[in-house]
């Protein structure tokens, strides 16, 4: 069987059929990265089905959904048709069932394995290349390796074409910061430090394992100035802005990081901890290649540490040292390309 000949404008990549393929890790994460791409690539024109073995954090996530996207149930039962490409989130392996519709026809499809988004050095190395299937189901295929990245030999970051342009707030009055975290260990010498700052402080604590890890410090000293609102779990539209009207914001994971420098605002990220302690060299790739201030790197080594750590000052000149990074930062990565156009692009050079 050979695929049907099509017109110019059907070859386009928005005019073709897309799959999406993502297994729930992190449903802020994950789930999170491959709606955002589903929603950019529909807006754009394409209908995209998103397969995804958990789907529940979407209710809140997404709740309208979108016409373009059809969410459908992972692990499938029969497939009756693949799509013209073809993605593999995070490594997930694909069915093999669909696999080996995708090795009936090897050339109907483009097929592309969308990495972890990352800033070390191996990202623009692998970046693009091909990685031919051997054995199983889809034997004959190749996948193409697709990263996001912070450079321009990278696959680039999501971003809305309509991204708001950020404003400096000098000593804001209140503080209002956010708080997306895992289960930080320096977590109540944090608090402990925005409760000691001059301005009285908002602190939004969102849903889920950031308000647990809040509970469980409980009883927790007086922290007089820190007044605490626990927030709903909430659309990424609503995310997103919270982000852009906090003054500070802690996020985690892959997802909100890239929310977080879109937002212009001073930001902490917790990187997601690794087992094997690789996550060290992955935290400290993002600092150099961002040209990170020191005030900047010693809050992110503190908010990342495996154990408790002295809390690092905060003048005002390192805020303003901080405001000032963040918003250079923004506007240099707002220069790239971004990742949906990069990849609809690079689909066209493949088909």
């Amino acid at each position: 069987m050979t695929a049907s000949p099509r017109s110019a404008a059907a070859s386009h990549p928005l005019a073709l059929r897309w799959d999406i393929f993502c297994r729930v890790i992190d449903n802020h994460g994950d789930l999170g990265v491959c709606w955002r791409l589903a929603r950019s690539l529909a807006e754009q024109g394409a209908q995209v089905r998103l397969w995804v073995d958990d789907a529940a954090a979407l209710a809140w996530m997404a709740p309208g959904g979108h016409p373009q996207v059809q969410v459908l149930p992972w692990p499938l039962g029969a497939p009756s048709d693949i799509a013209e490409v073809v993605i593999e989130a995070f490594g997930c392996e694909l069915p093999d069932s669909y696999q080996a519709m995708l090795g009936h026809n090897p050339q109907a499809s483009t097929w592309l394995n969308l990495e972890y988004l990352s800033a070390e050095a191996y990202v623009a190395r692998m970046h693009g290349l091909p990685s031919p299937v051997l054995s199983g189901p889809a034997q004959g295929c190749t996948k193409w390796f697709f990263y996001p990245g912070f450079t321009a030999e990278t696959g680039g970051l999501l971003r809305e074409p309509d991204l708001p342009t950020p404003q400096p707030a000098p000593s804001p009055q209140p503080l209002t910061v956010s708080l997306f975290c895992y289960e930080p260990v320096n977590l109540l010498p944090m608090l402990q430090r925005l409760s000691a700052l001059p301005q009285a402080v908002q602190l939004k604590i969102t849903a889920g394992r950031a308000q647990q890890a809040v509970a469980a410090l409980e009883p927790v000293p007086a922290l007089s100035r820190l007044t605490c609102q626990a927030l709903a779990y909430m659309p990424q539209e609503a995310f997103d802005e919270m982000l852009q009207t906090c003054d500070w914001n802690f996020v985690r994971g892959e997802d909100s990081l890239v929310r977080a420098l879109w937002a212009g605002k001073p930001f902490v990220w917790q990187i997601y901890p690794q087992h094997d302690g690789a996550h060290w060299d992955k935290l400290a790739a993002f600092l150099d290649v961002l040209a990170a201030p020191a005030v900047v790197r010693a809050w992110h080594l503190f908010w990342n540490a495996d154990q408790a750590a002295p809390c690092p000052p905060l003048s005002a000149s390192d805020w303003q040292i901080w405001q000032t990074w963040a918003l250079q930062t923004q506007a240099q990565l707002r220069q790239q390309t971004d990742l949906t156009q990069q990849l609809v692009d690079f689909v066209a050079k493949k088909r």
